[in-house]
Parts: structure tokens; C-alpha cells; sequence
């Protein structure tokens, strides 16, 4: 896949470790902070987003999560819902920091779990200019539910017995026990669900990223449940897109279609197919979407 010849390696401190990031120079003074989806790193989880986006003249801080990827941090492939939040808000003041970016023209973007992050993000830093939640995660209880249905019970037990064992080990200081990220129904796997276990295709379908870890520590199946930030809905004051796949049997659309709705600026695409939609059969009509919005809400004071 091409590769922006101008975007740079950066890094930058989140906590007790730093983030790794490419940045692609703004043009304009803007700058869209991204980040993929649970345990997907920048590479498959942004590029192709970001590339679009910089020829659109937007700047671009791709970065990946602390015990992700380029990223630091131990233990490896453990996600924190709370320190992700900060690593985000690390991200937004980074961004703010580069040379030619202004601080009130910035947004965010990612999807899945992290999309709906994106809820949390957005109400925690009302300065963005504008925030854009793809495919979000927007209630785990009620998607964790419907995933139920598409793993045999032996496979939840198991699933779940690794879990508790993982979040044990934690205390004791052992190495985490580690799920893939995506697996077919009757095996241990973070998600079974049918627009759920093809990826890696959506993300990486000629292979492109070899180094990308496809697995997660399995402590996470305990608080995915819990995690239901689209009740930030409310409290979020910049400009919110939310890009809804309308038969996502991942994350599910009604709730996503409640926070458009609660949201006091939302805009809302709807559009057909599955989990991956946006990266696949209805990729031209979102990126379109997503630049109309960063140029509506990015744009420079004055320039209306």
C-alpha cells in the first residue's frame, strides 16, 4: 500500500512510557489525532485514512497506544481503558505542541472500541474543533450480549476462566495470558462475531503489516462489559460524526444511533453492511464524508 513520503516517526511521553506516532506535517494548521481500534496499531488501523486525509491538506498524529505496537509500556498487549484515555489526552496536547498546529484546530478519529472512546475524548477536551467516531463502540454491555450468540458456550467458559486467570496472574507479577484478537465460534478469541473474525482481511488484505500483533491480554473480557461511554453523549461540546455501519453485529447500531441523537452536535452517516463497511464497500463514500466534516470544522477563523 503507498506510503506518504512526508510523514516522520515521532514519539511522545503518556504516563511511565511514551507513544510512538507518525506525523504528517499540517499544511493548513490543522491536525486529526488517530488511533486504531482495540489492539489494532496505527499502521493497519489508520493508514488509509490518514493518507486521505493529508491530501486533503489536513496534518495527521497517528499514534499507537502504550503497550501497543512501536509504542512503549509493559506488560505487552495489555490495554487499560483509563490509561488509553490518558494516552489519548497526551496525543491531543502533542499535537497542539507541533510547530504550526493551532490548538483549537484539532480532532480526533478512530473506531470499534476506540471509536467510542472517542465519547469520553470529546467530552474530556471540549477545546477540539471536531471528533469522529467510526463503527463505535458505544454501550459494552449490550454488544457483549449479542456477541454471546455467536460463541458456543464451552468457548465462553473457557474464555472467561482464561480471563480470571490472566487478571490473577496480573497481581502476581506474571506475564499476560493472551487471546486473538478475532477467532472462530467454539474457540477463545476476543470477538467471534461473523463481521468481526474477517478481519485481519478489512485492515491488511494484501499483508502488508507483519508486525502487527494480533492479540490482547485477556484481562480486557472482564471490563468490556462495563464500558459503556456512549453516556457521555450529553456532555460533548465540539462536533461529533458518527459513521454507523447499519447491520454491525460487533458493535452494534442502535446504540450509536442513541448517542447521535443525544449528542448536542452530532452529525450522523448511516450506511450499509457490517463491522468493517468503512474499510471496505462503503470506503469512498466515508472518507468523502469524514474530509466534508474536518474541512467544515477545522477550517481557519475567518474563513467561512
Amino acid at each position: 500500500m503507498p506510503v506518504s513520503p512526508v510523514r516522520e516517526a515521532v514519539r511522545f511521553a503518556s504516563g511511565d512510557a511514551d507513544c510512538a506516532a507518525w506525523y504528517y506535517p499540517t499544511r493548513d494548521g490543522s491536525c486529526v489525532v488517530m488511533a486504531g481500534g482495540l489492539g489494532v496499531t496505527k499502521e493497519p488501523g489508520t493508514d488509509r485514512f490518514a493518507r486521505r486525509f493529508h491530501e486533503a491538506g489536513f496534518g495527521v498524529l497517528a499514534f499507537d497506544h502504550r503497550n501497543f505496537g512501536a509504542s512503549g509500556g509493559h506488560d505487552r498487549q495489555v490495554m487499560h481503558l483509563e490509561n488509553q484515555l490518558d494516552d489519548w489526552a497526551a496525543a491531543i496536547a502533542f499535537a497542539a505542541s507541533l510547530p504550526g498546529v493551532d490548538p483549537d484546530r484539532i480532532a480526533v478519529w478512530s473506531f470499534s472500541l476506540s471509536g467510542g472512546q472517542m465519547f469520553e475524548v470529546a467530552a474530556r477536551h471540549p477545546s477540539l474543533g471536531a471528533a469522529i467516531a467510526q463503527m463505535p463502540l458505544a454501550d459494552g454491555r449490550a454488544a457483549a450480549r449479542a456477541a454471546m450468540r455467536h460463541q458456543t458456550v464451552p468457548a465462553l467458559v473457557r474464555t472467561l476462566g482464561i480471563a480470571l486467570l490472566d487478571a490473577g496472574g496480573a497481581l502476581l507479577g506474571r506475564p499476560p495470558r493472551l487471546l486473538p484478537l478475532t477467532g472462530e465460534p467454539g474457540t477463545p478469541a476476543a470477538l467471534t462475531t461473523p463481521d468481526g473474525r474477517i478481519s485481519p482481511s478489512p485492515l491488511d488484505p494484501d499483508g502488508s503489516y507483519p508486525d502487527w500483533e494480533q492479540t490482547v491480554a485477556a484481562r480486557m473480557m472482564l471490563s468490556v462489559g462495563t464500558f459503556r461511554p456512549g453516556r457521555a453523549a450529553r456532555d460533548i461540546e465540539c462536533p461529533l460524526l458518527l459513521v454507523v455501519c447499519d447491520e454491525d453485529q460487533s458493535v452494534l447500531a442502535a446504540p450509536a444511533l442513541k448517542v447521535a441523537a443525544e449528542a448536542p452536535h452530532a452529525e450522523l452517516l448511516r450506511v450499509p453492511g457490517g463491522h468493517y463497511s468503512p474499510f471496505l464497500q462503503s470506503h469512498e463514500t466515508v472518507v468523502a464524508t469524514e474530509v466534508d466534516f474536518l474541512r467544515r470544522h477545522l477550517a481557519p477563523a475567518g474563513s467561512h
